[in-house]
């Protein structure tokens, strides 16, 4: 029975050998190795042999790409105005030895590196470019920096600032600015309404001009073509069907009614009357117009005076 005790405890010193001498490495993880306390490998994904009570694993390292955020930071601007820049850092483990033995705490030497590059950046910066360039901060930033780590075996692939906080008066201050922006662009813009409501109006007004003057045109047009026509038609009815002077007189007298609808209570009648009385008198008589006398147009020549003469008239004494 004795005999099989030397025999276990061998087992169980080469099972605790073969045990101690694995190394499982998860994926996306890197281990360091040393040997008598000297760096030797840094062990991949996978299984991995080391010699046992020789080689000890001295870090871990995850070469996946890590977010780091900092604190907010005081910075001066170039206007002596104290604004809190906070970051965020995306960077990633490229050399594991070099992360572990170049640098004894990487984070905390990149999270220096960058306030010392902000404070040289936004120093020769005023409040308004730093708010406006993230951009060519960031980019900058990110150039600094990677530089800087390269060494370190992390290479930063991103740096955004997450928040630019200017002391509260100077928010204050650029909200009443804001404001007063957005105020002078409505009262642009309504302005800019009112005017073109009045350039629509009036084009509304002159178009309507033209066309009511048109249209008066055209009925002015229309209503002479229609006089036009009709006298054109009563003279060939006249002449057509030869009118007596029995009928011309009569539409003589029947135009005389008319002539006082001009609403001013007097009408102008031509000064020969009575010769007209006379053609009107003979053609109802005999059914012909009698000449005018030789001696009254003789007189007529030798005085020289006109043929009309303007006589007023009430229409009371046209009417009776």
């Amino acid at each position: 029975m004795y005999v099989w005790v030397p025999l276990v405890v061998l087992a169980l010193l080469v099972a605790f050998a073969v045990a101690s001498s694995i190394r499982i490495v998860p994926q996306a993880r890197r281990y360091n190795i040393e040997r008598f306390g000297r760096y030797q490998r840094t062990l991949q994904p996978g299984l991995n042999l080391i010699i046992p009570l020789v080689d000890r694993v001295n870090t871990k390292l995850d070469v996946r790409e890590h977010v780091y955020t900092s604190e907010p930071k005081p910075v001066i601007t170039e206007d002596n105005l104290v604004v809190a820049i906070d970051t965020v850092l995306y960077y990633q483990i490229t050399d594991p030895r070099a992360a572990a033995y170049e640098v004894t705490d990487y984070l905390r030497a990149i999270d220096q590196l960058t306030v010392t590059t902000l404070r040289n950046l936004i120093g020769s910066m005023d409040l308004e470019s730093t708010l406006t360039s993230r951009e060519t901060i960031n980019e900058r930033l990110r150039e600094v920096l990677d530089e800087a780590t390269g060494r370190w075996g992390i290479r930063v692939n991103r740096v955004e600032i997450k928040a630019i906080d200017p002391p509260r008066s100077i928010q204050e201050a650029m909200e009443k600015q804001m404001r007063a922006e957005r105020d002078k662009r409505a009262v642009i813009l309504h302005a800019e309404g009112e005017r073109q409501s009045l350039i629509l109006t009036a084009e509304g007004n002159r178009s309507k001009m033209i066309l009511e003057a048109e249209g008066r045109q055209q009925a002015k047009v229309l209503e002479a073509d229609g006089e036009a026509r009709a006298l054109e038609r009563v003279f060939q009815a006249v002449h057509a069907n030869d009118a007596d002077p029995q009928v011309l007189a009569y539409k003589y007298l029947e135009m005389l009614p008319r002539l006082a609808e001009n609403g001013n209570g007097y009408f102008v009648i031509p000064g020969e009357l009575s010769e007209a009385m006379r053609t009107v008198t003979s053609a109802f008589a005999s059914g012909r117009a009698p000449e005018a006398a030789p001696e009254a147009a003789a007189g007529d020549q030798r005085s020289g005076e006109p043929l009309l003469d303007e006589t007023l008239v009430r229409r009371q004494q046209l009417g009776a």
